[in-house]
Parts: C-alpha cells; structure tokens; sequence
C-alpha cells in the first residue's frame, strides 16, 4: 500500500456547469488529463472537490463516475471526514469500496475537539472502515492542529497508513518522520512545501496544482523521491508563482480558472465560494501563455 500511495496523488476539484450542476465530461477531461500526465493516485472528494457543498447523491455520483473512467489505472483514495464522529463512522461503515484503496479524513472541523477527542474521532473511524485510513491534519481549514504526539499515537493502529501533513510547522513534520513506524506514509499536504518535505522524509504529496499541471509537478515530486533535487528544483521554481495564485483568493477557485484556461472544465464553483477577480484571473491567463 505504501509503496502504491508514494507519489504524487491529486485531489480532484469538482467541476460544475454554469447553473451549479455536476459537468461530468469536465470531469473526465480531468480525469484523463491527470492519468496523461504520469500522476500515481487520484483523490475524489476531498476538501479540493468542495465536498461541503454537495449532497450524497452527488457525492456517490462522483465516487462512481471516477470509478469507471478510470477503469483501475491508478489507485484511488476517497475524501470522507466531518465534525459528527457518528455519522462519519456511519458512512465509512457503508461505503462501497469498489476501486478504491484507501480513505482521506479530515480532523473534526469546527468543535475545536481536545487532543484526546481527536485520537477517539480517528480511533472510532479506523475500527468501522473496511479500508485503510489516511489522516489529514489541515488546521488552516479546522481551526485546531493534530499533535505530532496524537499522529504517533494514532500510527500504531493498525488500520490508520498514513497522514497528509498540512500545518507547516516543519519542527512538527520532522518528530513525526523521526518517530514514525516504517511503514506509516507521511504525505505532504502542501504544493509549495513538497520538495523540502520530501527532503526530510516524506513520500509525496496530495496536490492541489497537480489539477492543472500534473506532468511537471509529478515529475519533480519524483525526482525528489529518487534524491534528483539538482533536476527537481528547476521544476519546483517553475510552479511557485502559480501555487502562490491557486491560493491567493482561496481554493478551489484558483486552480479552476487555470484549468478553464487550459481548456479542462468550466471554473464555476459553488456559493459560498466565489470566482477570482478580474486582476487575479488576467495574471493567471498570462501564467498560462507563459508557462
């Protein structure tokens, strides 16, 4: 399993029409786009996929719709986590696992939960999940952080492989790599942050401009993976400038106006998100001419 999620893995946005509707051919485009372009998994309905806004029936429309268009090319990993302990066990214990390999959770969001009530969120989740758990400490998003004590902790479980690691506190990346069994993946969480993450130990990253550029931006990951820092670091320089503006009005807003200009989907989102400004979006058209 760790050898299958090292990498580079994507998580997808989730592209809409006009009127706010699911736009599946946009979604095969993106699909076919991040398998051309060499990335090693993909990650429907994570944060990325702006999940909060829609419905289970969309959601499994989702999951089974990436399901067949990528007919078990690349592994899968599914985005499933919230702040009620009780209805994500319950929605991990139903699950349909069919061509997938694993599921991405989020730390509670919101209930600002104490470190002992994350390890019992996580704990509880493992022991009902017919898969592999990944965790995901993003406290920017759920406004409190996971310990590197909690992660350790939570690693000795047996049915929890890995964690994406989005706090950017790197004295807190390294005690968790440092003390880690050896088999436990330590996945950046951070575009910007992978190669110096990779560097330190990590075994790769869940991207958000891998969207939108992922032969580049899997190629670096790999070559940092192979020790090739020399030849990754031009690739890493390439794409700073265009992770900065993914993110410069909030996420995913950004990555779908390159991928409207890319000619990949629309780059409509759904309220509460917005679009990007008109100052924003012309930096990005240039990015794009020039890249």
């Amino acid at each position: 399993m760790t050898r299958r999620l090292s990498g580079t893995g994507v998580a997808l946005v989730t592209p809409f029409n006009p009127d706010g509707s699911i736009d599946f051919p946009g979604l095969r485009n993106l699909i076919e786009h991040l398998i051309a372009g060499g990335v090693e998994y993909l990650v429907p309905m994570g944060t990325t996929g702006e999940t909060a806004t829609l419905s289970k029936e969309e959601k499994r429309k989702i999951l089974d719709f990436v399901v067949e268009v990528n007919a078990n090319r690349v592994p899968l990993v599914a985005g499933i986590g919230g702040n009620d302990t009780a209805a994500v066990v319950e929605e991990v214990k139903n699950f349909k696992t069919n061509g997938f390999s694993a599921i991405l959770s989020v730390s509670p969001y919101y209930n600002k939960p104490t470190q002992e009530g994350i390890y019992q969120h996580y704990k509880l989740v493992a022991e009902n999940s017919p898969l592999p758990i990944i965790l995901y400490n993003v406290p920017g998003r759920t406004g409190s952080n996971m310990t590197a004590q909690t992660t350790l902790r939570l690693a000795e479980l047996s049915n929890i492989i890995g964690i994406k690691e989005a706090s950017g506190n790197f004295e807190q990346f390294m005690e968790i790599i440092k003390n880690k069994p050896k088999d436990f993946l330590f996945i950046s969480g951070d575009d910007g942050l992978a190669l110096p993450m990779i560097a330190l130990g990590a075994e790769g990253v869940i991207s958000v401009v891998g969207n939108a550029f992922p032969a580049d931006f899997s190629s670096m990951i790999r070559k940092c993976l192979e020790g090739k820092f020399d030849e990754a670091r031009p690739l890493h320089y390439k794409l700073t400038d265009i992770i900065s503006m993914l993110f410069a009005e909030g996420s995913p807003a950004g990555v779908k106006a390159f991928l409207e200009e890319l000619n990949i989907c629309g780059n409509t989102v759904r309220l509460p998100l917005v679009n990007i400004s008109a100052e924003l979006k012309a930096k990005v058209v240039a990015a794009v001419k020039n890249y």
